[in-house]
């Protein structure tokens, strides 16, 4: 069952990666014709806006890739140290208390972005739920994550490893 909830999570990982690549190429493009413009041209815009939307999006889509990978900091070092019934329990402490913030921001999010549902853009016209949107979805595969890492804990005994390190 862990097994299969793993590969669902590799699923979404592998549909994220380029969704963050793509973002980050878009970006690129925009950016450099908002200099073009700017230099030989009238500026456009749009591209200012929709720069900022992207790096919204990247950044938090990119925050599931890295926490995922185990790659966000961490202050482990005592927990290291510590034999191995004390070690499990203070992590399910940990991942108990991120999962609880993770669920937290989901709801939140979700609820400010119903909020400002009404807010368009200056430029694009763009409704402001679309830019908000990365925020609970961001929380929803973070929270997606860490149960699996509880669950891993449980059963297992001890955490997942993932292709990039230690989760």
């Amino acid at each position: 069952m862990l097994s299969l909830l793993e590969r669902l999570e590799r699923g979404i990982d592998a549909a994220t990666r380029p969704i963050v690549f793509v973002g980050v190429a878009a970006m690129i493009g925009v950016i450099t014709l908002q200099i073009i413009s700017r230099v030989f041209f009238t500026a456009f815009g749009w591209t200012e806006e929709v720069a900022r939307f992207l790096l919204v999006w990247i950044t938090f889509l990119a925050a599931t890739l890295a926490y995922r990978g185990g790659h966000h900091i961490a202050v482990d070092f005592v927990v290291e140290a510590l034999p191995k019934p004390p070690k499990r329990l203070l992590r399910l402490i940990a991942d108990g208390a991120a999962l609880v913030f993770l669920v937290a921001l989901m709801v939140i999010g979700y609820r400010y972005m119903q909020m400002q549902g009404f807010q368009k853009s200056a430029s694009l016209r763009l409704s402001m739920t679309w830019v908000y949107a990365v925020i609970p979805l961001s929380a929803a595969l973070m929270s997606w994550t860490t149960l699996l890492d509880i669950l891993s804990l449980l059963v297992r005994g001890r955490r997942r490893t993932t292709e990039e390190g230690d989760a």
